[in-house]
This record gives C-alpha cells, sequence and structure tokens, in this order.
C-alpha cells in the first residue's frame, strides 16, 4: 500500500475524532448521478451515511448531478423523472431540507462557471491518469468525450463551490478527492487563499452486491430500486440466479449469485451472510429467496411508507428542490465573487472600478 495513501488512512482515523468532537467546523457535499432510481446499494452505501453526518451537526450539501447524467452515455434520459424521485427517496429516509441542501447541478451556473480556472490548473496527463475516468471510460463502452475526461474536475467544483472541506468516501474512490485537493492548492498558491483544501473521510459502509453478485448498477439491472413495491421486489428476486446446489454457502466466488442473496438478506436484516445460510441450510434457493424477500420489504416498509405519502404531495418535493437551490446559488454566486476578485476578473465593485478609471485616465 502506497505511503501516501496510508497516510490519508491515518488522517482519515484522526478527522473521525475531530468530527465527533467539532462537527460545527465541517462542510460536507455528496451526491448522486439521476441515471435512473435510487437503489438500495445507494441506501446502504451513501444515504445512511449522509444521515448520520447530518445528525450529528455537519453542514450539508446533497447534489443531484444532472450535468453529469451524460458523462458516459448519449441521452439525459427521464432525468427530471430521476431528480425529483431522488429527492423524495432522501427525504423518506431522513434526509431533513432545514439542515441538509438539496440541489440540482444545472441550477447552479456559478458551480459549473469554476470549471474554467480549474481547468487551467490540471494537465491533460493528469486527467488520463485518474483512476475515476479510466473505470467511467471502461464501464461506458464509449469513446473517450471532453465531458469524461473532465469529469475529475467537475467533481472538485462540486465540492469547492460550497466550500467543502470533508469528503466522505469509501477508500476506492479516494483519487478523485486527491484531484480536488490538488485544484484546491494550486489556485491558493496562483492567486489567494479562496479555498478549503478538503480533508478525506473513509467510511466503514457496507457493499451490496448486486443480484447477480456483479456491483449493483442501474446499467447491469441488477438492483433493488427504492420506488419498488413489496411485489415487485419479490419478483425481481425470484428472477435472480442461483445454482442446483441445496445446500446453501456464502461463497462469493464461486456462487456469487446465491452470495449476494445471503448478502442483502444480511444487511437488510442485521446479520451476517454465514448465518443466513446456516438459517436456509439445505433448505434450497427458493427458501434462500424467500428469506431474502421478507428481509427487503421488512427493512423498506417504513420508506416505502414514507415515500408514498411524499409522492402524494408533490409541491413539497418541488419546494425542497426550489429552496435548495436558492441556497445553493447564493452561495456559488459569493465563492464565485471570491474567485473573481482573486483572479482580478471583477468589474463590478467600486474598488475595482475606481482601479479601472486609474488605468484608463
Amino acid at each position: 500500500m502506497p505511503d501516501t495513501f496510508t497516510a490519508t488512512i491515518e488522517r482519515s482515523a484522526v478527522l473521525a475524532d475531530q468530527l465527533a468532537a467539532h462537527p460545527e467546523r465541517y462542510r460536507v457535499l455528496t451526491g448522486d448521478r439521476p441515471t435512473g432510481p435510487l437503489h438500495l446499494g445507494h441506501l446502504f452505501g451513501s444515504i445512511q451515511e449522509r444521515v448520520r453526518l447530518q445528525d450529528a451537526g455537519v453542514e450539508s450539501f446533497v447534489i443531484i448531478a444532472d450535468y453529469q447524467v451524460i458523462t458516459d452515455r448519449d441521452t439525459i434520459g427521464d432525468v427530471r423523472d430521476h431528480v425529483l424521485g431522488a429527492v423524495v427517496d432522501y427525504l423518506a429516509a431522513g434526509i431533513d431540507p432545514a439542515r441538509t441542501t438539496v440541489f440540482a447541478h444545472s441550477a447552479v451556473p456559478a458551480l459549473n462557471q469554476l470549471m474554467l480556472p480549474f481547468l487551467s490548473l490540471v494537465t491533460e496527463a493528469e486527467l488520463h491518469r485518474n483512476p475515476t475516468v479510466k473505470a467511467e471510460l471502461a464501464d461506458s463502452g464509449r469513446a473517450l468525450s471532453g465531458l469524461l475526461l473532465t469529469y475529475p474536475v467537475h467533481q472538485a467544483a462540486d465540492i469547492l463551490f460550497c466550500k467543502g472541506n470533508l469528503v466522505p468516501v469509501g477508500k476506492d474512490n479516494a483519487p478523485h478527492v486527491e484531484q480536488t485537493r490538488v485544484i484546491a492548492r494550486r489556485f491558493n498558491e496562483r492567486y489567494a487563499p479562496v479555498f478549503p483544501v478538503p480533508q478525506v473521510l473513509f467510511t466503514a459502509v457496507p457493499e451490496l452486491p448486486g443480484l447477480d453478485g456483479r456491483k449493483m448498477s442501474k446499467s447491469y439491472g441488477n438492483t433493488i430500486t427504492l420506488r419498488m413495491t413489496a411485489d415487485e421486489t419479490a419478483a425481481a428476486i425470484r428472477r435472480a440466479r442461483t445454482d442446483s446446489d441445496r445446500r446453501i454457502t456464502f461463497d462469493p466466488e464461486h456462487r456469487p449469485g446465491v452470495s449476494a442473496l445471503l448478502t442483502t438478506a444480511a444487511l437488510c436484516s442485521g446479520s451476517t451472510p454465514q448465518a443466513v445460510a446456516e438459517q436456509v441450510g439445505d433448505a434450497g434457493a427458493g427458501r434462500l429467496k424467500q428469506l431474502t424477500t421478507d428481509a427487503v420489504n421488512d427493512f423498506l416498509a417504513g420508506h416505502r411508507r414514507r415515500r408514498a405519502e411524499l409522492r402524494a404531495d408533490p409541491g413539497h418535493v418541488l419546494a425542497v428542490l426550489r429552496d435548495g437551490n436558492r441556497t445553493a446559488n447564493a452561495i456559488g454566486e459569493a465563492t464565485l465573487d471570491e474567485v473573481r476578485q482573486a483572479m482580478g476578473t471583477d468589474y463590478g465593485s467600486g474598488t475595482q472600478l475606481a482601479a479601472a478609471s486609474s488605468a484608463l485616465a
């Protein structure tokens, strides 16, 4: 393991203690690309952690990155439905709009204007080396677009527009935060100290595989989405591929389908995959699928109830997003004003006008 990564892990451990003692010192930005309905992996992998940080007193921002939908695809799809559906799921999961700002990427022009100066701070070689770009390119199966190449810079703008100083990630996602740290340092050194250099907070979130044992992904069609009904969930689990061995064991390498169901049932029931496997024993895949269905439906019952109530009040959902957009816009404009002043491109203030008059005299 590289020394720099080891140091990052050590800093994260110290940061976790500082966060617990002084949550008010931190501002967090996280988010999702609305490429489809949010699923159970989002709930376990990020949304629950956002709620935890919010409830601990950390100032929180959640970006629904609608512009970034086309990073690795040709069309934006039914993005409005996915954006509003994401807001519904956030609220149903416990995100409180009074404490967490939820906003859409496309609604904050100042955020996107940061891209130009930020792009001047990175080299093409650095972008090509970025693991996030490499992984997204491999998954997309498409030619490398300018938007995909600059994806890490988009993420830096997301984090820094609101001066986020804490980024909770899994260990595989640290490189994109490191790119943001580089951009913040370079801007501060080249112009003026405008941006905090964000810290990485490694989160011990469980990894939930898809129903086929691969990574849970909308593009693979192996998800349990949060908008599914109990019957739709049961049907999806019934279709999951397993094997003919009646003895149920947890073996992700050789039995990916069976192991994925065991992991899902365990996370939803607060158990372990091995314990669930022992519970099923020789009863076979049919019994495993029924147990998994019951565990998921019991776990999501409260979320579905709150979700139905929110869907019945679309005006409230829109108001949450509009209020979040308004807050994010105010913060973005203030940050952009600081950037303009630092770069000498602020032509609207009295001081700048006086300087311009002197220069033209």
